[in-house]
């Protein structure tokens, strides 16, 4: 039985987003170890309050993670 474990900070993502992260990992799963395994795979969508996440020494915001993203999408 695996268990998928995914932490993210909080208002992130969309719950559709969650969602879909949950069904695609799954999918990863199957492709991996077969069909029976999709009944018996689990996966945890976790979220971590926004402050309470930190890299380098410093904590990270919900309102850092939109930013990153926004300058990764503009190039």
């Amino acid at each position: 039985m695996p268990l998928v474990n995914v932490k993210l900070i909080e208002g992130v993502f969309t719950q559709a987003q969650k969602q879909e992260m949950i069904r695609k990992l799954t999918d990863t799963m199957v492709a991996i170890e077969g069909e029976n395994l999709r009944s018996v795979t689990w996966v945890v969508v976790e979220e971590v309050k926004s402050g309470d996440w930190g890299i380098g020494g410093n904590p990270l915001t919900t309102s850092d993670v939109n930013a990153l993203a926004a300058r990764t999408a503009r190039g």
